[in-house]
């Protein structure tokens, strides 16, 4: 099958349980489908998706509401089953688990970076990071180390004994970036995880994750309906009713029309025809 979304995964795992084989994808799906039934109502959520995520990559997916964007988040990060199709993450096929097993796969397998930060308002912004890790692989005596390493990783080393009413809404997200990597996942996925920020603070976040992808070899999927945080990424894809309509990858960015062209790196609106961004230096392919 040709996918217009990257290369297929090599020696893909058919095992739900033994280890991980040698690929370079995290993630693939082929096919996938989801549809929700109720009574007489049928709504196709996800209609024939094929994607692969490549290793150390960021993968932005764009789209309006109800386009499907937490739907596909829900079916890669094991939260819901496709009504039809394969996916396979890191390896595990994940049709040939049975879904009582999904959480433990989960737990070890991704990290989750949400919209309205979901922190535990009683803990600590360390306590907080520290929490995942309770059902994960790191020893009890690490996981104290572990989450300031995290924290240290995201700028936060100085507030780590405050609360999330202490926190601005970017710190809190901070938080929860390093909550998301408190187990090493395969995959990160961040659903609209600069939808409750200003575009300053939301850019900061964005440009967190994708030095996360470049310099640490971090993979996620992050989905959105902005645009110039969508740019960021290594690739960009559209999602509209349910299906993948296209790609474009950074640095080749068509503005909306109306909008001016913006840089792929700092997302700043610049001139047509430049070839250097004025602001930050990106070359402009």
């Amino acid at each position: 099958m040709s996918e217009m979304n990257g290369t297929s995964t090599t020696n893909t795992a058919t095992s739900a349980t033994g280890t991980t084989s040698a690929t370079s994808n995290v993630l693939t799906m082929q096919g996938v489908t989801k549809v929700y039934e109720s009574g007489p109502n049928r709504v196709q959520a996800l209609n024939g998706i094929d994607l692969s995520v490549e290793r150390g990559t960021l993968v932005s997916i764009m789209g309006s509401s109800g386009c499907g964007k937490t739907t596909l988040l829900n079916v890669a990060g094991c939260l819901d089953t496709p009504t039809s199709g394969t996916v396979v993450l890191d390896g595990i096929d994940l049709s040939k688990v049975p879904r009582g097993d999904l959480p433990g796969i989960r737990a070890r397998k991704i990290g989750f970076i949400f919209q309205t930060f979901n922190l535990m308002p009683m803990l600590t912004v360390l306590e907080n990071v520290e929490l995942p890790m309770e059902r994960g692989t790191i020893p009890k005596k690490d996981r104290r180390k572990t989450a300031m390493q995290l924290l240290e990783q995201v700028g936060l080393a100085e507030r780590v004994n405050h609360h999330p009413n202490q926190l601005s809404s970017g710190e809190q997200q901070r938080v929860a970036i390093a909550r998301a990597l408190a187990n090493n996942p395969s995959l990160i996925l961040a659903d609209e995880p600069t939808g409750n920020l200003d575009s300053k603070t939301g850019l900061a976040i964005v440009k967190i994750l994708r030095g996360l992808s470049a310099d640490s070899g971090v993979t996620i999927l992050l989905v959105t309906h902005d645009r110039s945080m969508g740019s960021l990424g290594d690739r960009m894809l559209f999602l509209k009713d349910g299906k993948l309509l296209k790609e474009e990858k950074k640095g080749t960015l068509a503005p909306e029309r109306g909008e001016k062209p913006r840089c792929p790196s700092c997302a700043k609106e610049i001139a047509a025809d430049f070839v250097v961004c004025p602001y930050c230096g990106t070359r402009i392919s």
